[in-house]
């Protein structure tokens, strides 16, 4: 009966690491298909903005802000290949794959803050709130 436990923790815990790194690398490829899905909306208000011309006073605002935001997608992008190539369960990857994972949350982040002040600054010519005047 004690081997059998034995056998059974011993295959639980393989199973759980192949489980770990099989969510960890699912959760980067979501990771990165929504920041593509960004990046794509983002080139999308970029060309809807240029296309609009110099015509209202945030115009260098917003493309300065698309442009950065743009910037920080590239190299989060970047780091979630990154991340998705690496195994998680090997102990030597483990603290790397942390720091890397926490900048690129920290990177989000910045690209989620830049992304409001960009809806907020292109609201004029969008037409969202035709009652406000900016």
């Amino acid at each position: 009966a004690e081997i059998a436990t034995e056998n059974v923790a011993a295959k639980g815990s393989t199973s759980s690491n192949l489980n770990m790194n099989l969510y960890a690398t699912k959760k980067t490829a979501a990771e990165g298909m929504l920041d593509i899905a960004l990046f794509l909306a983002n080139i999308t208000h970029m060309k809807t903005v240029i296309e609009q011309g110099a015509g209202y006073r945030y115009y260098v605002a917003v493309l300065t802000l698309i442009s950065f935001s743009l910037a920080l997608q590239i190299v989060a992008g970047i780091l979630i290949i990154i991340i998705a190539r690496r195994d998680v369960s090997e102990e030597v990857n483990q603290k790397r794959l942390d720091s890397m994972n926490n900048i690129t949350t920290i990177l989000v982040f910045l690209i989620f803050v830049t992304n409001i002040f960009i809806s907020v600054f292109g609201m004029e010519r969008t037409g969202l709130f035709p009652r406000m005047h900016f």
